[in-house]
């Protein structure tokens, strides 16, 4: 935990140069501390470092960490694939859902989600690299999932969430997410409104910013290397 402080510091930095580079101001651009894996103790430390955001993909490690901490005013955003019988335990405790990628999944977070809790935060998941092994809608569906789950109650559509494929040089990272950026235009010219773009993780993190990140997803830089064996 010694170094949570300095890393998140480092992350800072980090974003703010990005961030001039592509002519922007840093504070439009969120850091979600990405904390699956790490212990309480890892996202106390973070918050005594000026932290609040915290991304969690293992349900129950996370509704484990959110009772431990409590005592702190945190925002937790569940970051990891939906199962239909998880839906009503993330409606219930999170304030965003980074990775909706199917309609049944975005009607029962909002069927389940509390009516004395302000809409659910969701992001749509994309594709955007075509991978079979990963979840998301393709971008030639997103503009109809968006619609739908854009007029369902209790949600609140913020935008598109994406996790390409490994890429080799700034250029090639920049790629995918440029298309996310225009997806998140074209859905916005369609009459929806929408300011999130969710993309960008410790590798490819100016990358993302370059393209217009608004929220940038980053473990390992903050908390070190992960030991799943331990989750």
């Amino acid at each position: 935990m010694d170094n949570v402080g300095s890393n998140l510091q480092a992350v800072r930095n980090a974003i703010a140069q990005a961030a001039r580079t592509a002519q922007r101001c840093a504070e439009d651009v969120a850091l979600l501390a990405v904390s699956k894996t790490f212990p309480a103790a890892a996202v106390r430390a973070a918050f005594h470092a000026g932290q609040r955001a915290f991304g969690e993909s293992y349900l129950q490690e996370a509704l484990d960490k959110i009772s431990a901490l409590r005592d702190l005013p945190l925002e937790w955003h569940f970051i990891g694939p939906i199962q239909s019988n998880k839906t009503r335990a993330i409606a219930e405790n999170f304030s965003w859902v980074h990775g909706v990628d199917r309609l049944k999944i975005a009607e029962r977070l909002s069927a389940q989600r509390p009516q004395t809790l302000p809409p659910l935060n969701v992001c749509i998941q994309v594709n955007v690299s075509g991978e079979s092994s990963k979840s998301g809608v393709s971008p030639g569906e997103v503009a109809e999932l968006a619609h739908a789950v854009a007029r369902l109650p209790q949600l609140r559509l913020r935008g598109l969430m994406a996790i390409p494929a490994p890429a080799e040089g700034l250029a090639a990272q920049r790629a995918p997410f440029a298309r996310l950026r225009q997806l998140l235009q074209e859905l916005n010219a369609q009459g929806l409104k929408l300011d999130t773009l969710s993309m960008g993780m410790s590798q490819d993190m100016e990358a993302a910013i370059l393209e217009g990140a608004t929220i940038v997803r980053v473990g390992t830089a903050i908390f070190g290397e992960r030991n799943y064996g331990e989750k």
